[in-house]
């Protein structure tokens, strides 16, 4: 029998969360700052938010004062502020949401991080790993949460994934794959530009990266890589493999425009078994499942309830209240950030943020 994963929303409620603007205790919500009109600030923070009484969306600013009222206007930001500074130094602001380029992730969310915020930063969390480091040590320093907004890992199906790779159903792991395949066909700066932190491993390659990494729970060696290029410097499409210590190998393919429009997808091979996943990065939209085939049989899965975004936020908000560490935190996102710039360095293209 096919097995479904939701949300236990009895144990949500004993632990003082659930989705539908029930609190998750009785504390003020959480205030949240927007650095940047970014299309994905509605979707990754303002919905979510809308869902989840612990926290407040109150301001919002943007290098173009116009563009921030409207923005605020049609997604009821309260607080609109003349510049980022502004926003980092509202003291009615507990924590920064960071979606701006790539370039200015370290920017922007180590000034947060000083002026005493805690940030969640979006993906990938800065240009390079060097980068990443710095902004962990200002973290540490501070005694402030930097988290990276890599949403996919909050949703129960990576949990999931990992327990079967665990359990032993489809025997010794050997092999992990990820596949996220993109249409950003058009001219897109900031996912094109060199100078901003562009090209497909940043913007989507990121997600399986991850994906493998937490799945096999070391570090790997990128041992091939294959790109092609948008522009100079900048990719568009790129396979890697990757090599991990334990013998288990690996491969992420990535892109922004290729012939295959559309794809998210996963493979895990064991010695006794596989499992297929469909759409594991965003299975709240349109369709998702988990195909297993191991000692047990075969069988889907499925994960009905919130999104991976509504996970990500609760888990923020609750890392604020308690301190707790996060999957995504500075040990994660520094060796993500440390696959991403091999991938470059094997390829012969420069690692984001070198002149």
């Amino acid at each position: 029998m096919p097995r479904v994963l939701g949300l236990n929303v009895r144990n949500s409620k004993r632990e003082g969360f659930s989705f539908g603007g029930i609190s998750m205790g009785n504390q003020s919500p959480v205030r949240m700052g927007v650095l940047g009109c970014a299309r994905i600030v509605p979707k990754a923070l303002v919905e979510p938010a809308r869902r989840l009484a612990d926290v407040q969306v109150v301001a919002i600013a943007s290098r173009d004062r116009s563009r921030a009222e409207r923005f605020a206007r049609r997604w009821n930001i309260p607080k609109v502020h003349n510049s980022y500074s502004d926003v980092l130094a509202d003291p009615e602001i507990d924590a920064i949401y960071n979606p701006l380029p790539n370039s200015l992730h370290a920017e922007w969310s180590i000034r947060a991080l000083e002026a005493g915020k805690d940030v969640l930063c979006e993906k990938p969390i800065a240009a390079n790993a060097a980068e990443a480091e710095q902004m962990a040590e200002v973290a540490r320093r501070t005694g402030r949460l930097l988290v990276e907004a890599l949403h996919s890992r909050y949703h129960p199906l990576f949990a999931r994934l990992k327990e079967i790779v665990q359990s032993g159903e489809i025997g010794k792991l050997e092999y992990v794959e990820g596949h996220l395949c993109v249409p950003a066909i058009f001219p897109d700066p900031v996912r094109y530009t060199y100078e901003l932190g562009g090209g497909a491993v940043m913007d989507v390659g990121c997600y399986p990266i991850h994906l493998c990494r937490f799945l096999v729970g070391e570090e790997p060696e990128v041992t091939a890589v294959r790109m092609k290029l948008h522009s100079p410097q900048v990719d568009r499409w790129t396979e890697a493999h990757l090599q991990f210590p334990s013998g288990v190998r690996g491969r992420i393919v990535c892109s922004l425009f290729s012939l295959v429009l559309l794809r998210s997808r996963a493979h895990i091979r064991g010695s006794d078994g596989r499992i297929d996943i469909f759409n594991p990065y965003a299975p709240q939209t349109v369709y998702h499942a988990v195909r297993i085939r191991g000692k047990n049989g075969r069988r889907t899965e499925r994960f009905p309830g919130p999104g991976t975004y509504d996970h990500q936020l609760r888990a923020f908000v609750r890392a604020v209240r308690t301190r707790e560490t996060l999957p995504t935190g500075p040990d994660d996102f520094i060796a993500n950030m440390r696959v991403i710039d091999a991938i470059y360095r094997k390829a012969g293209l420069k690692v984001r943020g070198e002149k």
